[in-house]
């Protein structure tokens, strides 16, 4: 079964290998929606379908936390600024939200939040505000002494585009704050462009015989995004503050208190913005709002909801790539009707046949849509994944007539097909045995704890197909992992193609291959003197890489961004990794143990790990990168003077004034390292009420032991 047909599992009957290529497929086509939305202001798929993506992506990941990947969707933030901007690091980084879809996802984020922070309901009302989310371009402005001084886009996160000429042509954005202003302020919002305003400048364009834009969402970023500020001040942009960065002071211990604060500075704020004490109050205003949304007079997808109290918020702090204090409800998917003009079959990095339906384009909630998820070859019969009915048993033809859902910014999905409309000569699909990039059989292994078959039909060339090759050579230098600049998936298959670089270590010799060649690089058909020499710079500038972006690098199955990071956080540096994992392949050694005790590892990523240093063509092709890359040690957490810095901690037992995900949240915040089980290595076991096995593990090794309240005055809380 394809890496897509995984995709008609219900989560709650995906088996851990399942999970493993879904968490994989996902983090492939979520990863290239964000880059279409928000690096190239051209999504070809709807809100909605984006959001079911995301949505599959993090249930999966709940319910198999040990399999979270280093590439992770629920980890990364939009996309790498554009080459032609220069960038701005952001001091605090520009987080996404997680979404809720109907009322009851609501009640759970609420409740959610009420059990992190033990609020009990006689503690009185859990204060959350609520506020239309706007349909733009995310941006952070810096001020200093009341001085707007920068201004970026989101980009991934971590770093933007520097767009600080353009958005001094924004009138909503004040050069200088007014009134009491703290010594630096960084204020974040969403730049957009009203409705009206939208279709003046279409009728503008057209009339001058340019380019029409498709929604103001596209009209908006590329207006900010544009080389030329005069351009920029010719497009009618606004922008809503609601959000910060760095401050120096805080005007206000409250969401509302902070906004309010923005308007009387000078920024204009949404004024639907309303403060709610109960869920009842809160689903309320959605409604309202709903209702209103087509008079507003510009474009939104939702509702923002953020608890009130910064404390509370302080408190709850984040999960990977987003707050856990704050969740957007999305308003409800949208449908068209197209045609499947053909299916395509994808062989990914690990083999996985993955079938793409090719739509004939359509325009669904403002976006043009042109590919949509197949799953798998099941899927395409119209078989779900405990073998019942998709679609009514209703199978898939190229040439029908489908109807597809775009759920938020989501990867589209077909769900039913016109039968009434099917050609007299439509065919069904038949799903290939071989691979189509190699020759080789494409299977679908019968698990051997299951006896079902797998999801994913496989190609079995392994080393021997370019398709896997040449996708591993992708995932080497994608974004969270070597992210060398030029090199991507085009330059990848031409020099595969042309057996330039066919193994990671051969990226690293390109330029001294080059100089004793007759043949140079500066004479390939989109190549000259100059592209050259600035992707051998780019090739050259990561010769020297993080730890964590190394090992993601390498491609292990089961290792995500997020699983890279912990492992290069519990071994620092790549000397002890390495040694360590060719030590773990032995399951009853010592190291085999201590990998299995990193908190949010486990049992299958282990597995993984450790089969991966068992290869010996592995090891030929590491020592070989090694040769030509330095990984650098894993940077420690900044926790200051903290007296648990670097130490591993074990919580056990009943807590009482935080709950476990508050507690490691917590020591992690002040640099100590969190395990699941207690070690020779292990510092110190925090121990409440009913603590047992590792109460007496701590005894037998000698580690200390300390209550909870012992813990809140060693870190001085």
């Amino acid at each position: 079964m394809t890496d897509t047909s995984i995709a008609e599992i219900a989560v709650e009957t995906l088996t851990p290998d399942e999970a493993g290529q879904e968490l994989k497929r996902l983090a492939v086509e979520i990863a290239e929606h964000d880059k279409r939305y928000h690096g190239e202001d051209a999504p070809t798929v709807s809100d909605a379908e984006y959001d079911a993506l995301r949505r599959r992506n993090g249930a999966i990941e709940t319910q198999f936390p040990e399999l979270v990947r280093a590439d992770s969707p629920s980890k990364q933030v939009g996309a790498e600024p554009a080459a032609g901007f220069g960038k701005i690091s952001h001091k605090v980084a520009m987080l996404s939200l997680d979404n809720a879809f109907d009322d009851d996802d609501v009640r759970d984020f609420v409740g959610k939040v009420r059990r992190f922070l033990k609020y009990d309901p006689l503690m009185g009302a859990l204060a959350v505000t609520a506020e239309p989310k706007i349909d733009g371009l995310s941006l952070s402005l810096r001020y200093e002494n009341g001085t707007l001084v920068s201004a970026a886009t989101r980009g991934d996160g971590s770093t933007g585009e520097n767009v600080t000429a353009n958005a001094r042509t924004i009138s909503d954005i004040p050069q200088q704050l007014v009134g009491d202003v703290p010594e630096i302020v960084e204020i974040r919002g969403e730049v957009y462009m009203a409705h009206a305003d939208f279709t003046a400048l279409n009728a503008r364009m057209e009339a001058n015989g340019g380019k029409s834009f498709a929604n103001p969402r596209n009209a908006a970023a590329g207006s900010l995004r544009q080389l030329n500020s005069n351009i920029t001040a010719s497009r009618p942009l606004r922008f809503f503050a609601y959000a910060w960065g760095e401050m120096s002071d805080m005007p206000s211990d409250t969401q509302m208190g902070m906004v309010e604060a923005f308007k009387a500075w000078g920024f204009a704020v949404n004024e639907l913005m309303r403060r709610c004490e109960s869920v009842e109050e809160l689903v309320s205003v959605y409604h309202g709002i709903e209702e209103t949304r087509a008079t507003l007079g510009y474009d939104i997808d939702g509702v923002v909801y953020k608890v009130d109290r910064l404390d509370l918020q302080t408190r709850l702090g984040f999960v990977s790539r987003s707050p856990r204090w704050a969740i957007a409800h999305k308003f409800p998917a949208e449908q068209a009707f197209t045609v499947l003009n053909a299916i395509e079959i994808q062989v990914g990095r690990t083999g996985a046949l993955t079938p793409v339906a090719k739509l004939e384009p359509v325009t669904v909630g403002g976006v043009v849509v042109s590919n949509a998820t197949l799953h798998n070859e099941d899927y395409i019969k119209g078989i779900g994944p405990n073998g019942e009915e998709l679609r009514g048993g209703k199978d898939l033809c190229a040439g029908d007539t489908v109807k597809i859902q775009r759920a938020g910014d989501v990867i589209p999905q077909i769900v039913d097909v016109d039968l009434a409309k099917r050609l007299p000569d439509a065919e069904a699909f038949v799903f290939p045995d071989v691979c189509p990039a190699c020759g080789s059989h494409a299977v679908r292994e019968e698990n051997a704890k299951t006896g079902r078959k797998d999801a994913i039909r496989r190609c079995t060339g392994g080393l021997i197909c370019p398709a896997q090759a040449t996708e591993k050579l992708k995932h080497f230098v994608s974004r969270n992992a070597f992210d060398i600049e030029g090199f991507g998936d085009k330059q990848v298959d031409a020099f595969y193609a042309d057996k330039l670089v066919t193994s990671p270590a051969e990226i690293f010799t390109l330029e001294a291959r080059d100089k004793l060649s007759l043949t140079k690089l500066r004479s390939r058909e989109g190549f000259g003197a100059v592209s050259a020499r600035k992707l051998f710079e780019a090739i050259n500038d990561r010769r020297s890489i993080d730890l964590h972006r190394f090992i993601f690098a390498l491609g292990i199955r089961h290792v995500g961004e997020g699983n890279a990071k912990l492992l290069a956080r519990a071994y620092g540096s790549w000397d002890s990794f390495s040694a360590a994992m060719i030590a773990a392949r032995d399951p009853a050694s010592d190291a085999w143990r201590e990998l299995n005790d990193i908190d949010g590892v486990g049992t299958i990523v282990a597995d993984a790990v450790t089969e991966f240093f068992a290869e010996d063509h592995n090891l030929e092709q590491l020592q070989a990168l090694l040769a030509e890359v330095t990984p650098k040690d894993a940077e420690k957490i900044d926790a200051g003077d903290s007296p648990v810095a670097g130490k591993t901690v074990v919580f056990t037992g009943s807590l009482e004034r935080m709950t476990r995900d508050e507690a490691k949240a917590m020591a992690e915040r002040f640099g100590a390292k969190v395990s699941g089980s207690v070690s020779k290595k292990t510092d110190l076991v925090v121990a409440g009420p009913g603590a047992g096995s590792k109460l007496k593990k701590a005894e037998e090794f000698g580690v200390g032991v300390i209550s909870e309240d012992a813990w809140f005055d060693l870190v001085g809380v």
